[in-house]
């Protein structure tokens, strides 16, 4: 139990480091791809192989660890794996981005990630958490699940709605419109950290508050990244529109 606790709080701190470097650091992937990040890899391959491995960890760890999966957890694990199902075997075949790779350095960064990820959620469940029956009721799993539901939705439509500027055989870039793209420049961000910010407040546990934070520092970089790039290139790009939250950041 102490181990576990120690590589946990040193992931969190390895975490709000990411979180600093990564506001000077574009990671070089999508609109942001650049050269000198070693060799590429298929783009959807690099989607699936990096965004498959944590269901797998996961899996692996709460099938070998020593709890009864109780109602709770397995609905809990339900509501994960309905994520990364979808961002691991739906997603990548709906991109519009034929030809186009990402550096394979990028995808073995997300690979650990991933892993590190499972195992954390996955020792946890396997071994360390314990629900009562009726926590599918407690106040704890039912805001947590509004917020997880709200935030899936929101990036589920967002990242669809990208997807659909680009016309089969298209490659360029257009101002994305409508739903929260009306306030905020990456509504596909905010509903992620939403929705990982929900799981952490429904399964009320240590390893889901870090998941949470690491998917603050990954994605809200990314976003104020994405918000410049738009400002940028569109010189017509509306000025109220913020990066990330809507009215304020």
């Amino acid at each position: 139990m102490l181990n576990y606790q120690l590589i946990a709080y040193c992931w969190l701190c390895i975490g709000l480091l990411v979180f600093v470097l990564l506001l000077f650091i574009k990671a070089p992937y999508g609109r942001h791809t650049r050269t000198g990040w070693g060799p590429m890899i298929d783009n959807r391959l690099g989607w699936v192989l990096m965004e498959l491995v944590v269901l797998g960890i996961l899996l692996y760890f709460v099938w070998h660890g020593e709890n009864a999966i109780s109602l709770p957890i397995a609905v809990i694990l339900a509501l994960f794996a309905a994520h990364y199902i979808h961002r691991s075997l739906i997603f990548p075949f709906a991109l519009h981005t034929k030809g186009k790779k990402m550096p394979l350095l990028i995808m073995l960064m997300a690979v650990g990630f991933n892993t590190m990820n499972g195992y954390l959620l996955g020792w946890y469940f396997g071994n360390l958490a314990n629900y009562p029956s009726n926590w599918l009721w407690d106040p704890h799993f039912l805001l947590g699940l509004a917020l997880f539901l709200m935030g899936m939705g929101i990036n589920i439509w967002s990242d669809y709605h990208l997807i659909a500027l680009r016309k089969p055989g298209e490659t360029g870039y257009k101002i994305p419109e409508g739903g929260l793209f009306r306030y905020i420049s990456c509504p596909n961000h905010f509903g992620e950290i939403l929705e990982w910010t929900g799981f952490a407040v429904l399964n009320w546990s240590l390893p889901g508050l870090i998941f949470a934070i690491w998917t603050f520092a990954n994605l809200a970089p990314r976003a104020l990244a994405h918000h410049r790039w738009y400002r940028e290139k569109f010189v017509d790009y509306p000025k109220e529109r913020k990066a990330l939250i809507p009215g304020v950041w």
